[in-house]
């Protein structure tokens, strides 16, 4: 972490311990109020602050969880990008209910986000594609994500094998590979405080609307 990282991560300890979450200051909006938070946990120096933890259910309702990164948001939901065949997105197919957790420890923060997830559309998720790294793009190709690998070779042989292929120009969206997006039914924001008298606000949608309450921490 740089210097100036450092910085900003000690002057933005205890950010909220000591005023809260008041009313005001949550608002009616929960993506708005997330919306702040995240811009708050970019700046207090933390690594990857976009990570979250995601949550998914096969149909037999055994639970997995990984952590995953937070590619876009807005008012439709909280999008993130996986390999179609993947583990994550097999039980997202078979039941697409899911939860998101954030945790920026700095802060003494957490969201926590509940709902429904289904794929982005093909052009979204080539549009997005065409903005990594060539080498991650590459490794979109090479990886049969969760299937069994032998041999770390392997792996590495197919890297090289579609690093030669699209050696001579761009690399083309992979139509097993692109985004889910999270649409929230429910979004809780927790603020640590002082004797663990936490803030927990709590936003339920419901006929379309966002409904807030508290809850005891």
């Amino acid at each position: 972490m740089s210097f100036i990282a450092q910085l900003r991560t000690v002057l933005t300890l205890g950010k909220g311990v000591i005023s809260g979450l008041s009313e005001d200051a949550a608002g009616e909006d929960p993506i708005v109020l997330f919306g702040r938070w995240f811009e708050d946990a970019k700046r207090s120096g933390i690594l990857l602050p976009e990570t979250m933890a995601l949550a998914t259910c096969d149909r037999d309702s055994h639970p997995a969880a990984r952590m995953v990164l937070l590619k876009a948001f807005d008012e439709r939901g909280f999008v993130f990008y996986t390999n179609y065949v993947s583990r994550k997105s097999e039980e997202l197919e078979e039941n697409p209910n899911a939860a998101l957790l954030f945790h920026w420890p700095i802060l003494e923060r957490q969201v926590r986000i509940e709902g429904s997830a289904e794929r982005i559309s093909a052009e979204e998720s080539a549009a997005y594609f065409s903005t990594r790294a060539r080498g991650s793009q590459l490794g979109a190709w090479a990886s049969k994500q969760s299937a069994p690998l032998g041999h770390p070779k392997e792996l590495q042989n197919r890297f090289r094998k579609y690093k030669d292929k699209y050696s001579g120009g761009e690399v083309p969206w992979p139509q097993f590979w692109g985004g889910y997006r999270v649409s929230p039914r429910v979004i809780e924001f927790w603020q640590g405080r002082l004797n663990r008298l936490h803030d927990r606000v709590l936003y339920k949608k419901e006929n379309g609307e966002w409904q807030c309450s508290r809850l005891y921490p």
